[in-house]
Parts: C-alpha cells; structure tokens; sequence
C-alpha cells in the first residue's frame, strides 16, 4: 500500500522501477572546444535546400492567423468559437454587419462563455434549430450575465407568462431578453395605460407582437395620434383595433392615412365597420382598390351588412384572387385579369 513519510511518496514497484534497477550510463570525456567545433561544422538550415520529396509531404503549414481583416470568415479556421457557431447556423457574414458583433465573438471562448448561454435558450424553449437564426439576429446575447439573463425571464414568468409564450416572444423579438427588468416593466405599463387594456389583454396584445416591448416608442405614440386625431376614431375603437391588428401600432403613418382616405371616402365605409375589420389596413392599397373597382363595375360593391349582397371587408382584402372572383364577383379569373388590363 502507498504511504507517505516526511512529505515523501513511496509506489508499488509494478508501477515504477527501483533507482538500482536502472542502469546508468556514462558520456565519454570529450574536450569542450572538440564539440564546439563540432557544432560549427553543421551548416545553417536554408531556405533554398533541396530535400525529398517525402520529406516535403511530412511538413504541415499551419494556417497564419489573419493581421486583419474585414470579414469573420477569415477568422474561422483559428477559432473554435466561430467555426462552432457556424456549424449551429449561425451566419456570420450577416453578424459582421451588426456594430461591434465581431469584435465580441472573437473574444468570446465557446466553453466558458458561449456554451451557458445555448443551455440557457434551450431552457427557455428555443429549439436546435432555432439558435443559428436567433444568434444572427442577436449575437450581444452571448456576451450578456446569464444571472441577469434568468432574472428577466423571471420577472415575465412572475407576470404569468407560459414558458411556451416566453419562447414564443424571445425568438420572435431575439433582442427582447437584452432589456432590463424595468424596462419591460415600463413597457408593459405604457400599452396596458395607454390603450386602457386590462392586463390579461395587454399580455396578449405584447405575445401577438413582442417587438412592441423592444422597439421605439415615439412611432407608437405618433400612430395612436393619427388615428384619434386625424383619422377620428374614438378611444375606445383604437382599443378594439389595436387588440385585433397590433401592428397598426408599427405601421407606416402614411400608408396608414392613404388606406383610410380610400376605405372611408372613397368606399364609404364608416368607422364602426373599420374597428369591426382592422385587418383590412394591414392590406395593400393595390389589392383594395383593384377589387373594390371590379365589384363596383359588377355592381356588386356592397359592404352593409344590412343590405343583401354584403361583402365583409375581410374577404375582400384576404381571399384568393380565384376564390374571390367566384364567391363574392360572381365572376371568372379571365374576367377579372381582363378588367384589371383597363385600369
């Protein structure tokens, strides 16, 4: 058995030969300047020699490191944590667009930094397949505290949010896990006392559309303008087509204008039918219009429910062209095609 004494170890002698078991060999006594003349007489390795051809196939050209460079992929070969990433999806000619984005993967060591950080989104809900797109989207994630990282999907777990609705959000909105508690807390606080939501609506109102806690809030302040004030529509309408349609809170403020100008002006549609169908300002102006005028020629262009022939505004804007022309024109696809080429 081992034993130690005075700080020595002793080893079985199957494990390591005894001192008098090995035999000892001396060099023979050769004057010090014989050797270096020795020495000198080698000549220096060059450049130019001519060696083998086995030989040359033995010698292995190790990569040199890029001074610098102007994309990732240059980099790949010398680094785990890039040529790793590449193989979860990642794409790194996207990423190098992205400021700085670069700079920190290349300082990133993939088992110390990045590998808690994939644990910790697949804990969340995002599937294998998801984290290549999601980290392109948002590399900054891999250089986050996880200990903060988990606070955050803590306090939305404590606003009873599912962990399926979590994963939903996260990787519909990737950069929405960068925020800070307070912020998602002011965020949540401003749609719900803003369009005078109860909280289980506005909980669902930020799943449908996540990107409303992460992105700016001025083009959401300016767009709730548009509708009360320009657009006339009353409080507790924009409450109804917000929840319906969110991004109409995102939407571009002068499509948002056009498309009203041609529903209600020029379709006569009134604005307790445009809350019951919000859906129709998510549709292009082209589609509306192109439909609205071939029912008009066919005089079939009706949309009050109260008079026969109605045409919900919904099918109008989201039914195929073919089904379109034979459930609400009454018409072929060529008849259709063939009025289009008048417009």
């Amino acid at each position: 058995p081992d034993s130690a004494k005075g700080g020595s170890f002793s080893y079985p002698e199957s494990n390591l030969p005894s001192v008098q078991q090995a035999k000892v060999e001396t060099l023979p006594n050769l004057n010090a300047k014989i050797l270096d003349e020795d020495w000198d007489d080698i000549p220096p390795s060059s450049a130019l020699e001519v060696i083998s051809e086995e030989e040359a196939v033995q010698i292995i050209a190790e990569p040199l490191v890029p001074i610098q460079s102007s994309t990732l992929r240059d980099y790949v070969d010398h680094s785990e944590t890039l040529a790793k990433l590449v193989h979860l999806g990642v794409d790194l000619s996207q990423v190098e667009k992205r400021q700085k984005a670069g700079q920190l993967l290349l300082t990133l060591d993939f088992e110390k930094d990045v590998k808690k950080i994939l644990l910790f989104l697949k804990d969340v809900g995002l599937e294998d397949n998801q984290l290549g797109p999601f980290l392109t989207k948002n590399p900054y994630i891999l250089g986050e505290d996880l200990e903060a990282l988990e606070t955050r999907v803590a306090y939305l777990k404590s606003k009873k949010f599912g962990q399926s609705e979590i994963a939903q959000m996260v990787s519909r909105a990737p950069y929405l896990l960068l925020f800070s508690v307070e912020r998602l807390d002011n965020r949540l606080g401003f749609f719900k006392n803003e369009l005078g939501l109860s909280v289980k609506k506005t909980k669902n109102l930020v799943i449908r559309l996540p990107r409303l806690l992460t992105g700016k809030l001025e083009p959401v302040k300016e767009n709730l303008e548009v509708c009360q004030i320009e657009l006339g529509f009353q409080r507790n309408e924009i409450q109804q087509i917000v929840f319906k349609t969110p991004k109409i809170l995102t939407a571009n403020k002068k499509r948002l204008r056009q498309t009203f100008d041609y529903l209600h002006n020029i379709m006569g549609i009134p604005h307790h039918m445009l809350t019951r169908f919000p859906q129709v300002f998510n549709s292009k102006l082209l589609r509306i219009r192109e439909r609205h005028t071939f029912l008009a020629f066919l005089g079939r262009a009706q949309y009050d429910p109260a008079q026969p022939s109605y045409v919900p505004l919904d099918q109008l804007v989201s039914l195929p062209d073919e089904v379109f022309c034979t459930e609400i024109a009454k018409a072929s696809m060529q008849d259709f095609e063939k009025f289009l080429k008048t417009l």
